[in-house]
């Protein structure tokens, strides 16, 4: 393969919207912001690097020594929260590169350059997890983290956010062992995947006596396996020097800080940044719980789904039922129609105000909390349609006409060898009405016809 590419001389310019958002990036972390860091050039030849040097902060990045706190739900039922911490050694802005596209079919490989050059925000983390799901909560909150910032919409499998593992394996109280590095892996369920893998293959090698490579390896979907891809075992030299084309990157505290004569629109100011924070994915998921008296497993579930909290919070606006009894409609109901149809909530065919008009009508009695789910399946096949249009349109209003119900019991009870299961009597007085019956009504009758 020869090819030539013509690469025009050019002048680094540093993008601003990049270094902002690497700081808020680095205050939603807990880190600490470097008033002054600097840019340096990383010399190696690779085919989708045609500058032969990309430019990174190896010496002294934007941000340093912060925190990423993550929940697992834990326990018999995984209901308990189990909050951990992983370090984060620093953030660094650099140039992202090309993308190799292989092509097995061929025994050949592209390169999209499209993307090279373009400023790429990249996070370290310390050697904190311990297994696959840790990696993948961990990863996961970042990615919530991320989008709630506006800093990175955190579409994995669209490469907006891909992530490195180093995995290696130790006996407790011994060091570290030899990692291996597993490339670009696209989404948090392979990122478990890859990681747990990995792991237990490194135990293998060990176990049968032989000695884990330093190399790079790549996840194979498909086999659920890793592949090896090139190894480490000769150190390269990259020969870091300081980048001439940008000078060091100066951010300031706050508006105190700034030189005379340089404005303010002109700089990037830390605490104007710290001040302009969204509600971070955890304090969302705890004030839900203490606001609503919701279960943390809900709270997980709303805050996971992008415009779910919103939808839910609108709902209670428009309704007095209470927020646990909400809930279930929320992410189990409304949730599996959209999952059904993957999409998203701000595609979804029911308006708050609609689902709240519905829950309403169940709350007052007027329908019973089975015709209510068929309602709203009938909603959902019938945008524009409210609640009530469909349930007068079918007759489906609650049956509450006394002589009615004991006619329709009686029948039940004739009919049925065992009068003692009234949880079963009822179930069948229900199946006779089609789910119209006031369950109240129906069960104090049927005590009464059975004792």
């Amino acid at each position: 393969l020869s090819a030539s590419l013509m690469i025009p001389v050019f002048s680094q310019v540093l993008n601003r919207r990049c270094v902002e958002a690497a700081v808020m990036t680095g205050l939603a972390l807990n880190c600490t912001i470097n008033q002054k860091s600097f840019f340096d050039r990383k010399h190696y030849f690779y085919a989708d690097l045609p500058a032969g040097y990309q430019i990174t902060q190896q010496r002294q990045p934007i941000a340093v020594d912060g925190t990423l706190t993550y929940s697992l739900l834990g326990g018999k039922k995984r209901s308990q929260v189990i909050r951990k911490n992983v370090h984060i050694k620093q953030v660094q802005l650099e140039q992202d590169s090309g993308k190799s596209l292989h092509d097995d079919v061929r025994s050949q490989t592209l390169i999209d350059l499209n993307r090279a050059g373009v400023g790429l925000m990249e996070l370290v983390m310390e050697p904190d997890m311990s297994c696959g799901e840790e990696a993948a909560a961990a990863v996961r909150e970042l990615q919530l983290i991320l989008q709630a910032l506006g800093t990175c919409q955190g579409n994995m499998s669209e490469g907006q956010l891909r992530v490195d593992a180093n995995v290696s394996v130790h006996r407790p109280g011994e060091p570290l062992g030899v990692r291996t590095e597993v490339k670009n892996i696209n989404s948090v369920r392979y990122l478990a995947r890859a990681i747990d893998y990995e792991i237990q293959r490194q135990i293998h090698v060990l176990q049968r006596g032989g000695t884990v490579q330093n190399e790079t390896r790549a996840y194979d979907s498909k086999s659920r396996e890793t592949i090896p891809m090139r190894d480490k075992e000769g150190l390269q030299d990259y020969r870091f020097m300081p980048e001439p084309n940008l000078p060091p990157l100066i951010v300031y505290e706050d508006n105190a800080s700034l030189p005379t004569g340089l404005d303010a629109c002109q700089a990037v100011v830390v605490q104007k940044i710290r001040e302009s924070l969204p509600e971070l994915p955890s304090v969302k998921r705890d004030r839900l719980v203490q606001t609503y008296g919701i279960l943390p497993e809900h709270s997980f579930t709303l805050v996971n789904e992008d415009g779910l909290v919103d939808y839910f919070e609108e709902v209670l606006k428009a309704t007095k039922k209470e927020p646990r009894k909400v809930i279930g409609w929320v992410t189990n109901e409304l949730l599996g129609l959209l999952k059904q149809q993957d999409m998203s909530v701000s595609q979804s065919l029911i308006s708050p105000p609609a689902l709240a008009e519905l829950l309403e009508l169940q709350e007052k009695g007027h329908i019973s909390s089975s015709v209510a789910k068929q309602v709203l399946q009938q909603m959902w096949r019938s945008p524009g349609k409210s609640g009530s249009q469909i349930i007068q349109e079918q007759d489906l209003g609650l049956v509450s006409d006394t002589s009615q119900l004991h006619s329709i019991c009686q029948k039940v009870v004739d009919s049925n060898g065992n009068k003692k299961v009234l949880n079963k009597l009822i179930g069948l007085v229900q199946k006779e009405t089609k789910g119209r019956a006031d369950p109240v009504l129906v069960r104090e009758i049927l005590q009464e016809k059975t004792s």
